[in-house]
């Protein structure tokens, strides 16, 4: 019952933190200064009546709760409104670009937390002063490098100079990029509690056995260390959604961060809440649900 009880309520706070952060953006975008009716009206596209007539169409003279039970009763229906820059659909726009979205993160996840597993299950099962170093500096690299840097110097080195890859729309050094990003944030913390798996009696009744170091490492002791390892991926998710937009961008990736950024240009904004909504809502529902299988794991969180 207690379990069940603390489910519920990891369920209700995410619920609560995605309505909140969708009510702070919709107003920081409302009271920021100028919008989109400004744009065309400085680009020369409208007339000072006709932005007047615009605002009154689009509910822009409306009070900020209205505008905002509109828009949320719409949102939920799952329509977003249309782009005011390219009168589409912003929910197509949505649809084109999360794909692209998804399958950079899911790559690069995958590509950081299987670095990160067999470094860390390596370094457990042969105690290698190196393969330690090697940990020590993917973690070191994780903190001490912007991605975006490390980004921008792998277009100079491997697209500009070398013409290996090309600049721009591919997924190689990206992918590469965030998931060793990913990997230095999980994998010392991992090594460190696989450490002290070792410990364990019933590791070294396995090691007494004669099994095997891998079979040791990957049997006994990796089990002992899930939940520190789910925590850390639930870290790493959180941090992949932001450096994921950040590459999009880098790389002119077609993906949600590239629309967002576009639309932030242009004061567009329809796609800017969604887009917004859209990564508040998966951040919460990453968290939420590493949340939920940490309670799950672990009783004495529940």
């Amino acid at each position: 019952m207690d379990r069940l009880a603390s489910v519920l309520f990891a369920v209700l706070r995410g619920l609560v933190q995605a309505a909140c952060i969708v009510a702070l953006t919709f107003f920081l975008c409302r009271v920021m200064p100028g919008d989109v009716v400004d744009v065309l009206g400085l680009e020369g596209g409208l007339t000072a009546d006709q932005q007047v007539e615009m605002r009154r169409a689009l509910g822009l003279d409306q009070p900020l709760l209205s505008q905002f039970v509109t828009w949320v009763s719409h949102a939920l229906q799952g329509d977003f409104g249309r782009s005011l820059r390219f009168d589409q659909p912003v929910s197509d726009m949505l649809a084109n670009a999360l794909p692209v979205t998804l399958r950079f993160a899911f790559l690069s996840f995958a590509f950081g937390v299987g670095l990160a597993l067999l470094l860390a299950i390596a370094a457990t099962a042969f105690r290698s002063r190196w393969l330690d170093g090697l940990i020590d500096g993917i973690n070191i690299w994780s903190i001490a490098v912007p991605t975006f840097c490390a980004g921008f110097a792998a277009i100079l080195i491997f697209s500009i100079w070398l013409g290996w890859l090309p600049v721009i729309g591919g997924l190689l050094m990206p992918v590469i990029i965030i998931g060793l990003d990913n990997a230095g944030q999980i994998v010392k913390s991992l090594r460190e509690e696989l450490k002290e798996a070792v410990m364990l009696p019933h590791v070294r009744t396995a090691r007494a056995k004669g099994l095997s170091p891998w079979r040791i490492a990957i049997a006994h002791v990796l089990p002992a260390a899930a939940p520190i390892m789910l925590a850390l991926s639930g870290l790493a998710l959180g941090g992949l959604v932001a450096g994921s937009l950040t590459m999009e961008v880098l790389f002119a990736l077609p993906g949600i961060g590239s629309l967002t950024l576009n639309a932030i240009h242009g004061r567009d904004s329809p796609i800017i809440l969604a887009a917004v909504t859209v990564i508040a809502v998966a951040l919460v529902l990453i968290n939420t649900v590493i949340d939920i299988l940490h309670r799950l794991i672990d009783p004495r969180l529940a």
